[in-house]
């Protein structure tokens, strides 16, 4: 295998011309670059990647950790940041916490030990107290769906309140009143946020909130099914349901229709996160917009920012959600 010193003997130059290569240096000349990536190409050369790490104190790679590596929703946030990165020259290291405190931390230790530049995580099981004693170390860390009041610089996040406000704003305002509500599990601050903006709506509204048209779902296809099964079997009355994302939606959706029910005529149902396939449901999903894959993007040139020295990079912290309206929902027929 070829090494630095034989490059810049073929090359003609010194050892620290070459790593400035290496480093892409604005400081080289273009012809001595050439020189340089001529001797690299002709010897085969690959650089050592431990070696420029030891020697610059950069891996070059970034830590990601995300809940789940399965459906639309980590797969955007990941490909969101990923893309920046890559743009960069920078390379990821994924992991998953699966909602538990343990993996959570066994993840983040895990990335820790890869020797990250620094660490982008989804975490939703672990404390804020956690977080906060876990950013005094040496590696900087970045939140991602999550807002620490401690930690606000580093946080990038979607003002789930709104969401929640706006999804059941928007079935009032077509009449409805009778609104079931198919929420997230609360121990996730994003499901009790859209849930308190749900509230929040109806109290604007003066339409009481009543715990038999709430139903604690798993965020997965089968809670809005067994969601809407236990309203249908409680035989509550209600014309629109919402889903705290669009994976329960769209299991509210099967149910309904295998159930006898026309969609939207018998009956409402809004969704949440406006995922990749929101738009080939049937009938296409009315959901609020989560822009998961920007805010991977956002995470992402917030690192850059701050640990690469990238400048000129405008940052927004917080996102704000939007209805996006479809055909999954229809005025209230009395």
């Amino acid at each position: 295998m070829a090494t630095i010193y034989e490059v810049s003997k073929l090359a003609g130059v010194s050892l620290a011309t070459v790593s400035r290569v290496m480093n892409k240096n604005a400081k080289v000349s273009e012809k001595t670059r050439i020189k340089v990536e001529d001797a690299m190409k002709a010897l085969d050369y690959r650089p050592n990647s431990i070696a420029q790490s030891l020697a610059s104190n950069r891996s070059n790679s970034i830590g990601v950790l995300v809940s789940e590596l399965s459906g639309p929703f980590f797969g955007q946030m990941m490909a969101g940041i990923e893309s920046e990165l890559r743009a960069a020259g920078k390379h990821v290291i994924i992991t998953t916490g699966h909602s538990e405190e343990e993996k959570e931390k066994n993840g983040i230790e895990f990335l820790i030990s890869r020797n990250c530049d620094a660490l982008i995580i989804h975490v939703e099981a672990v404390s804020d107290d956690y977080l906060i004693e876990l950013s005094k170390g040496k590696i900087p860390v970045y939140l991602i769906s999550r807002h620490v009041d401690e930690l606000v610089d580093n946080c990038i996040s979607l003002n789930n309140e709104l969401g929640g406000y706006l999804a059941t704003k928007a079935l009032i305002d077509l009449g409805h009143k009778d609104i079931a509500y198919i929420a997230g599990p609360q121990f996730k601050a994003d499901a009790s946020s859209r849930l308190t903006g749900h509230k929040k709506a109806l109290a604007e509204q003066n339409i009481p909130f009543y715990e038999n048209l709430l139903y604690i779902g798993d965020f997965k296809e089968t809670g809005g099914s067994e969601g809407l099964k236990h309203f249908i079997d409680k035989k509550v009355s209600f014309s629109a349901i919402i889903c705290a994302n669009d994976e329960m939606a769209s299991g509210s959706m099967k149910y309904a229709r295998e159930h006898g029910f026309n969609l939207p005529e018998d009956l409402s149902i809004m969704g949440y996160d406006n995922v990749n396939f929101a738009n080939y449901l049937y009938p296409k999903l009315t959901t609020i917009d989560n822009p998961v894959h920007e805010m991977g993007q956002m995470s992402a040139k917030l690192v850059l920012q701050n640990v690469y020295n990238v400048k000129e990079l405008d940052i927004t912290h917080v996102f704000s959600p939007s209805l996006i309206s479809r055909k999954s929902v229809s005025e209230f027929q009395a």
